[in-house]
């Protein structure tokens, strides 16, 4: 939110961070790992890559980078318990055949089960077939494989450091194995191939990278690496990096399995529909899609259940005006299960693959379509998938979500885009520009309900609803964001805002009013590690002295006072931060964890990505803080975990989703927004470049947000 008074302290922090850091010296954007062994077997009894080498070499430069040694060999001899004992991983390096006796079996067998880990590249899976264990290790055998050639894979998690550095999909050239079984029962599947990008896929669902735990071990596979050339690509060095790093116990990430089943179904074999036709595109399934989709149009699939839905998938494609697809039971007037954005692809037979999680309905499946004038989008195929249990939103990762924004289009005229003296819609009061462009918050059925699909992908399940008092703008919004995340699965807390003449028992009446007003709906937010109280973060709660007040309303309710001074949070349940700037030095931040801690409150220290609000304060010579392509949100986020830092949080909120005037937001910014207003954007990102780039700090924050979800919150 847009405060100058807030800079002032921001420059104290940082003037002290100055003084205190040597000269010329760099932060780091995370801790480095601790040392650790890796040893790489590449033994080969059947077929031999010629790229054995060059994986060889990448590992040991990879290693070189990143505090870790690499011993390499295809001596089966190696493998003894107590020469194992000295390696954190043992990659299996593209092995073929039958590579180990039953001895040097069980030692490899104790080591993973012990609590080490395991990494197969490629042909690891071409390798023990005797070897009933190995097969479980590995997680599938090698079936058949067509030509090389180019395959678009698609990213199902960002949360797990071997996948957090991916856009939503990645097209490469490589040899593409068909496995003997689906694996995707016993493993939590990290990239899947679109069979449709390229010839000689014969497994429908394509499971190609994978991880899960084996025994007290962890295992991380991938099919990629079969060319000499894969070794040089730096995505997919990361990924290998990503892996080796989760399965040596460096960095945790969520790899827990369950039970699934798929069903593909050719989007022109509904049942029944309304304003659809079969539209004929050569490079579709079958030759033909569902198509002529226009704004409220819906299909329905009789034979298709709902029960036991987790997630769905459709190929799309768009010359269009794009939009959205809602997934439902029973009726087109069903209860949404789901909702996905389909984008513009550029040409009717240009196609792509959208996806989402769902919710379990009772009815058959249907589908609705949104969006603007004209022909939308048409549907080649869709994919649900039953039985399995999506990654659950992190209850206790809340972003800061600002509904303050209006545009003529909805609201009759700007609102907030034109701070600063801009003029909207090109120049705007922000360094960064939307994806979106200027949008309005009360446009609930294109821009917030995309919100709420970022959020959802981010991994963070509560919004933290900016709100300035009873009538207020944002107040006459609430019901339309509560329903949008509603179907998303996120849930809203509330950020009080300084109001003209804001009291303590004023805040009181504002809880009393929330509760009573939004309290029933289905994602007003109660946290159930604490006994299912609601949340209200106090934002300048240092303005007021005396919150004796608030004694009335904590008995079934959190409030949090935006401070770590502990001698200024009598009568509220917890402390928050929310300052995008100091994150980066956490001042003071030790001591209110502990106390919390001690205490039996809440500590919920906020990170930001960066900030920057010279564009809507024109002149401004208080401090920012650069992104640094992605350091400095590492940073804080780092600092945040760290309990000799950050003391332990409960919940980590994050400055913020969309604060546009400070420049903290995690929302997609456009890659190449409007010309001559001098704005930043995420080109640089994790690596990442262009519209890709544009998701990079949502990705980001589900890596986070794993992390600090498997550690224990």
């Amino acid at each position: 939110m847009f405060r100058s008074l807030r800079r002032t302290a921001a420059a104290a922090v940082l003037a002290l961070a100055a003084a205190l850091l040597p000269s010329g010296a760099i932060a780091q954007p995370e801790k480095a790992d601790a040392a650790y062994d890796v040893l790489v077997f590449s033994r080969t009894t059947g077929f031999r890559h010629d790229s054995i080498p060059a994986g060889i070499d990448a590992l040991r430069s990879l290693g070189s980078a990143n505090d870790f040694s690499v011993t390499a060999t295809e001596d089966p001899a190696a493998f003894t318990p107590a020469n194992l004992t000295g390696y954190e991983a043992v990659v299996f390096l593209n092995t073929t055949g039958d590579v180990l006796n039953d001895v040097q079996q069980n030692a490899l067998q104790a080591h993973i089960d012990a609590g080490r880990g395991f990494v197969g590249v490629h042909a690891a899976a071409d390798t023990e077939y005797g070897w009933g264990y190995y097969g479980d290790l590995v997680g599938a055998r090698f079936k058949s494989h067509p030509a090389i050639q180019q395959a678009r894979l698609l990213t199902e998690d960002r949360g797990h450091p071997a996948t957090a550095h991916l856009g939503e999909s990645w097209t490469r050239t490589d040899e593409w194995y068909n496995y003997q079984a689906n694996p995707r029962s016993s493993v939590h599947v990290l990239q899947s191939l679109d069979e449709s990008s390229y010839s000689g896929g014969e497994m429908g669902d394509h499971p190609i990278t994978w991880c899960h735990a084996q025994g007290s071990g962890r295992s991380f596979y991938t099919g990629l690496g079969h060319t000499a050339e894969s070794y040089a690509d730096p995505a997919f060095r990361a990924l290998l990096l990503g892996g080796l790093r989760y399965a040596s116990g460096v960095a945790p990430a969520n790899c827990s399995t369950s039970s699934s089943t798929t069903r593909t179904v050719e989007g022109e074999a509904y049942s029944s529909g309304s304003g659809v036709q079969i539209a004929g595109h050569a490079p579709a399934s079958g030759g033909q899609t569902l198509g002529y989709i226009d704004n409220g149009d819906w299909a329905g699939y009789a034979t298709v259940p709902t029960a036991g839905a987790a997630r769905f998938s459709a190929r799309v494609s768009s010359a269009g005006a794009g939009g959205a697809i809602d997934i439902r039971s029973g009726s087109a007037t069903g209860p949404v299960l789901g909702s996905v954005t389909v984008p513009v692809t550029g040409g009717w037979e240009t196609f792509t693959t959208v996806s989402t999680d769902v919710n379990a309905g009772t009815g058959p499946l249907y589908l609705t379509f949104r969006g603007g004038a004209g022909a939308l989008f048409d549907v080649d195929t869709f994919t649900v998938a039953y039985g399995t249990t999506p990654r659950a939103l992190a209850s206790d990762v809340h972003l800061f979500y600002y509904p303050w924004y209006g545009s003529p289009a909805v609201l009759g005229s700007w609102r907030h885009w034109q701070q600063g003296g801009r003029t909207p819609p090109e120049d705007i009061g922000a360094n960064l520009y939307p994806a979106l462009g200027p949008y309005d918050s009360g446009d609930f059925t294109t821009a917030v309900a995309r919100h709420m699909e970022w959020v959802k992908r981010s991994g963070a399940g509560v919004i933290v609803y900016s709100w300035w008092g009873r009538d207020s703008y944002e107040d006459r919004l609430v019901r339309g964001v509560l329903d949008a995340a509603a179907a998303q699965g996120v849930k809203v807390a509330w950020h009080l805002e300084p109001y003209a003449n804001r009291t303590a028992a004023s805040t009181v009446a504002d809880i009393n009013y929330l509760n009573t007003t939004y309290g029933s709906h289905p994602a007003f937010y109660r946290d159930a590690a604490h006994g299912n109280k609601n949340a209200f973060y106090v934002f300048e709660s240092l303005r007021i002295t005396d919150w004796s007040p608030l004694d009335q309303v904590t008995g079934n309710s959190i409030v949090l006072a935006q401070t770590t001074d502990t001698t200024k949070i009598a009568h509220f349940s917890g402390m928050y931060t929310y300052d995008g700037i100091a994150g980066a030095t956490a001042p003071g931040w030790k001591q209110a964890g502990d106390y919390a801690k001690a205490h039996g409150l809440i500590w919920a220290p906020s990170v930001a990505p960066g900030y920057n609000d010279d564009r809507a304060v024109p002149g401004n010579t208080t401090p920012t803080l650069a992104r640094d392509n992605g350091a400095a949100y590492d940073r804080q986020w780092s600092n945040a975990l760290d309990p000799q830092i950050g003391g332990s949080p409960t919940w980590v909120s994050v400055t913020s989703f969309n604060e546009w005037h400070e420049g903290s937001v995690i929302e997609p910014a456009d890659s190449t927004p409007p010309s001559g207003h001098g704005y930043e954007t995420y080109n640089g990102a994790y690596g990442r470049t262009g519209t890709d780039a544009e998701t990079a700090y949502l990705d980001r924050t589900a890596l986070w947000v794993g992390r600090f979800t498997w550690v224990g919150g």
